[in-house]
């Protein structure tokens, strides 16, 4: 009968409505979740197949779910350099367990990651963040998700480098009398990363233009130029540094350009000249027989080129050090991370090194909407998906990261607030058919009194 089909078609409008009511609700609750993708209703029609053409049976409605998930929300500024955002289709890999391969593997764009007691990088629903490791500077990339490494960024620590160049510059004064003399300190580390004075110093000799250069390095001492004791008279093998060593001389032409450089000839010395730089060795530790690999370096001091004034000049006026370039670090820890753009993680140190460790990779799906939602702002993958691929942020379509920055939810208030009325008014008009029928049928069952 009719008048029950109606009921039931009202009904049928009821638990629509509610679902749809529950949609809103569910969209408003997160206005404010980062990375959320907003949910509505999509209405089709449920027939009931006609016994003839003048006859008409009620069937009702059914509710589909429209899910959003590859919409774009606006991406709003953080203070996090871990705080992450997709500017494109791609989502974050994220897993349950920070062991590699272990966890279940999910997909969010919800970007707010912060290390872990462990230092590794985490959501907000404990998801960890997953990505190809840089080692030596070379991309572990790999296809399957679930090899996918953590994104760990403590216990990262940067070994101590010795100074083996130095590039020096200064003006050595044209009006300089014989035996004035100026002195250049210059830091040199040794392999451990100790920091040692070394002092050049400059004498003006007899002769034109010509300058003597000597060394002094404090708590260490130079080599001869073959790092042995070879017997040749006043050839030490270590000589110490307490007092300067000279390691050459410089010339100069009319211009005060830098015209030759020549180590010197005496027994002992310590300098070769290379490319016009001065080569030679300190021993740091004052012992010939731990050997080079313990604590010996080849130090390469530049003093310019020839002809131009990169380096030492003589020129008129007073003594300029104009700058001090040398290589080396200290041992240093790691003071925070970058994430670029393309998704490499680099570990910044305070001995001022930067060093690549991660690439965040995006996964790309053929249908995104397909993806099912579960706790924690994740998707899990699905057929009506399609297969993920992995792909490097800025290519194949899976878009760029933002650092310091968050996507919002694409939830829209005003949008909200009008399906909510909307909403009601279509759930009061069923329960009005409701109680409608009810009356027609209470007037149907009057008939036999």
């Amino acid at each position: 009968m009719s008048l029950f089909g109606a009921m039931r078609a009202g009904v049928s409008g009821l638990f629509t409505q509610s679902q749809a009511m529950g949609m809103v609700a569910d969209n408003i609750a997160n206005v404010n979740t980062t990375g959320y993708k907003g949910v509505s209703p999509r209405f089709s029609t449920l027939v009931t197949a006609q016994a003839s053409s003048s006859s008409f049976t009620p069937g009702g409605v059914q509710l589909n779910t429209l899910n959003a998930i590859d919409q774009q929300g606006l991406l709003e500024s953080s203070a996090s350099p871990t705080d992450l955002a997709v500017s494109g289709s791609g989502f974050f890999v994220v897993s349950d367990n920070a062991t590699t391969g272990s966890g279940q593997t999910a997909f969010t764009r919800a970007g707010s990651f912060r290390p872990d007691a462990n230092g590794n990088l985490a959501n907000t629903a404990g998801e960890f963040l997953t990505g190809w490791p840089i080692v030596n500077g070379a991309v572990q990339q790999t296809s399957i998700l679930n090899a996918f490494s953590t994104v760990n960024i403590s216990n990262l620590t940067s070994a101590p480098v010795e100074t083996s160049t130095m590039d020096i510059g200064a003006n050595l004064p044209s009006t300089a009398a014989t035996n004035d003399t100026f002195d250049l300190s210059v830091e040199a580390l040794d392999k451990q990363g100790g920091s040692h004075a070394l002092v050049l110093t400059f004498t003006k000799t007899a002769t034109a233009n010509q300058w003597d250069v000597s060394a002094t390095a404090a708590n260490a001492s130079f080599l001869d130029i073959d790092g042995n004791d070879d017997g040749v008279a006043g050839d030490n093998a270590l000589i110490a540094g307490a007092t300067s060593t000279r390691l050459g001389t410089v010339t100069f032409g009319a211009n005060g350009t830098l015209a030759t450089v020549t180590s010197s000839t005496a027994a002992g010395d310590i300098s070769t000249i290379t490319a016009n730089n001065f080569v030679f060795d300190l021993d740091y530790d004052n012992v010939i027989g731990t050997g080079t690999a313990d604590d010996r370096v080849s130090l390469t001091l530049d003093v310019g080129t020839v002809g131009l004034t990169d380096g030492l000049t003589q020129f008129a006026g007073t003594f300029i050090p104009n700058f001090i370039n040398q290589n080396g670090r200290q041992f240093g820890s790691v003071t925070g991370v970058t994430v670029a753009e393309n998704g490499t993680v680099t570990a910044l140190f305070d001995n001022g090194e930067t060093r690549d460790i991660f690439q965040v990779p995006l996964a790309v799906f053929p249908n995104p909407n397909g993806l099912i939602a579960q706790t924690g702002n994740i998707f899990a993958g699905g057929s009506n998906a399609g297969i993920p691929v992995a792909l490097a942020p800025n290519s194949g379509g899976a878009g760029v990261i933002a650092s310091n920055a968050l996507e919002a939810s694409t939830v829209d208030l005003a949008d909200e607030f009008t399906r909510m009325i909307v909403t009601q008014r279509a759930f009061s008009a069923n329960t009005k058919i409701i109680t409608t029928a009810d009356e027609m049928l209470a007037e149907l069952t009057n008939i036999i009194r």
